[in-house]
Formats: C-alpha cells, structure tokens, sequence
C-alpha cells in the first residue's frame, strides 16, 4: 500500500504547484486527497488533522513553505521576506509536540538563508527542492528502520501497536508498522493487534486500514483490552511511534501510549519505539519538558456527528502523554538500536 498510495504528493498544475494530502479524517469510509497552495493552508491540514505523524508533519511543512515561497514570487524583496516569514509562523503554530515540524522548518530556514541572495523564482525552487529531499530522505529511513527493527521480532510474532504509525504517518513505509512490514517481508509470520487509540481512532481507522489493504492479519481491540491479552499471553512485542524523544530517552506518544508501556513492564513483554533520529530532540532534557497539545473536547463527548456524552460536562483531552525512558526496551532508529536508551547512549546516535 505505501508504494501505491502516497500520503503527501506535490503536483505542478496550469495554476502552479500544490500539495495534496490524504484526508485522514475521513479514512476508512472516505479515500480523497485534498489540496492546498499555501502555508496556511498546509497549517490548516496539519491543525486539523488532515496530515498526521510526526515526520509526515514534517515532510508538509517543508512542502507550505515552498507553497508560499512560490506563491510570493511576485511580492515586492521586503514583503517577500515578511509574508514568508508569516509563514514560517503558521506553521510553527500548527501543532506542538512534534519536534519534526520543528526539524523541518529549521531546514526550511536554513536553505533560505544559504539561497538568500538569489532571484525570487530561484529562491523559491531551491526551497522546493530541500522540500523534495526532507521527503525522499523520511521515505529511506523508514525502510533503514524498518531493517533494523525487523531482527527484533521472531517468525510468529503478535505484536501490538498503539495509535498509527505507518505509511499514513509518514512519507511512506511507516515507523512501527515499517518495522512490522519489513519482518514480513523478509518472510516472517507476524500478527498485529491495534488498540482503537482513543479518542481519535488512529488505530481502528488507520492502522487497520493500512493493514487490511497489504492482508497482514490484525486484529482489533479497545485501548482497555491490552493488559487483558497480555496477561493471557496472547502479545510477544510492543512497537509503537513517537512525536518526540527527550535527551534521556522519555518518551512522548499518543495519549495511552505510557498506559501500555506499564502494562508491557508488569508482564515482561519488550517495549520497542521506532523513530528517525529527527524525532530524537536532544534540547529537551527530560519528558516532562515536552510540550502537551490539548485538543478540543469535542473529539471525546462523541465522534462525527454523533454525541454520547452528557451536555455540559467538562472534558480533559492531552492528545499526547510521556513514556518514561525506564520502560523502553529500545529505540528503533535508521542509524541502529539503542537497548535501554539513556542520556549518553543517545547523544552517541549523533556523533
């Protein structure tokens, strides 16, 4: 499926270039992509959910800049730089855990600064082109860690994952689910179990569908069924995502994510996570310096057009929470495995 089905795709039109995304609010029931010509409207994507995954964000993020760098072409020197940098802000706005927008955006900055003296129209090519690369780049590493992880599951495998981190997440290949199906490719049996990963359903919306389409068998469960498999012996690995890694290897996942990682702790069960070394953000210390992002509480009262929740009842929704280091087996990155991640075997990662 991630080789025919793109999550980001960048097309030059009659009416100039645009991004088109799959609209991940709508899947299963609704497959369309939708388009947009501008960073605001890549922030609106982002915001909204349209796009979502840490290094898909990422990879969107370099593309609205590039939507608005062209888009600017025909402003005046000083407003293109005042309307571009407007765009710069949109998007840093977007979302705020994760730390690949972030790392996206720098490079974005970085490339304007090094082409800065150049004509508008060859400004605004050499930023799509760093676009292209921060894509192309997401696309290998996923399939370098889908390698490495891969050794780290035995034939026969049922594996349980938590939210969505596969081809949907990124630009192609995924990171949890790109470590299941790189096993598979190399002619493993392994079994998926998806939480429904309340309150957005990444994982019964998304992971399912992406594992239905490549008939990689899965099963679904609700988020509060996990312990119960688990103490029946019916999960031999973990692997879930991250939208950010703290110095000392906390880590910061989808809300339930710490939930499992204490449930695989208490029945001896490996807790793998798989991430780029982009999501890796070593100016954060520790876990509980990640910022949280508080969606709105209407994603839990009920879902689409349907409430199931009392009229006026007060509503908590962090949409992300934090694994401590301590409960991770390892880190499944593109470069190697870190066993027991700490402070100093993660800054050896970028030595």
């Amino acid at each position: 499926m991630n080789e025919v089905i793109e999550t980001l795709r960048w097309r030059e039109t009659a009416n100039g270039a645009v991004l088109e995304m799959i609209d991940q609010t709508r899947l299963p029931a609704v497959f369309e992509y939708v388009s947009y010509d501008s960073a605001q409207g890549v922030a609106h994507g982002i915001r909204s959910m349209v796009v979502r995954g840490a290094p898909a964000i990422g990879v969107a993020a370099g593309y609205g800049i590039a939507l608005e760098a062209l888009r600017l072409c025909k402003q005046a020197d000083n407003q293109f730089d005042q309307l571009l940098e407007i765009g710069f802000t949109q998007l840093e706005e977007s979302r705020p855990t994760a730390v690949n927008l972030f790392w996206a955006l720098n490079r974005m900055r970085a490339c304007w600064v090094q082409h800065q003296s150049l004509e508008k129209n060859q400004l605004a090519l050499a930023l799509t082109n760093e676009a292209r690369f921060i894509h192309e780049e997401d696309i290998n590493v996923n399939h370098a860690i889908g390698t490495n992880g891969a050794i780290l599951l035995s034939d026969g495998a049922r594996v349980l994952t938590h939210c969505n981190a596969g081809a949907l997440a990124t630009a192609g290949h995924g990171t949890a689910l790109g470590v299941i199906r790189s096993a598979v490719a190399a002619g493993k049996k392994i079994s998926v179990i998806a939480d429904e990963t309340r309150p957005f359903l990444q994982g019964a919306r998304l992971t399912a569908w992406e594992m239905v389409q490549e008939n990689i068998p899965i099963t679904l469960i609700t988020d509060n069924m996990a312990g119960h498999l688990m103490s029946q012996g019916e999960i031999d690995a973990v692997i879930v995502g991250t939208d950010r890694v703290a110095a000392n290897g906390d880590v910061a996942n989808k809300i339930g994510t710490y939930m499992v990682a204490v449930l695989a702790h208490r029945h001896g069960i490996p807790f793998y996570v798989a991430c780029p070394l982009s999501t890796i953000d070593i100016s954060v210390k520790r876990g509980e310096h990640i910022p949280i992002e508080e969606r709105p509480a209407h994603e839990v009262t009920g879902y689409r057009d349907y409430q199931w929740a009392a009229q006026g009842v007060k509503v908590r929704n962090p949409s992300f929470d934090i694994t401590p280091a301590e409960l991770v087996t390892a880190l499944i990155t593109e470069k190697r495995v870190i066993h027991a991640p700490n402070e100093l075997t993660i800054k050896e990662l970028f030595m």
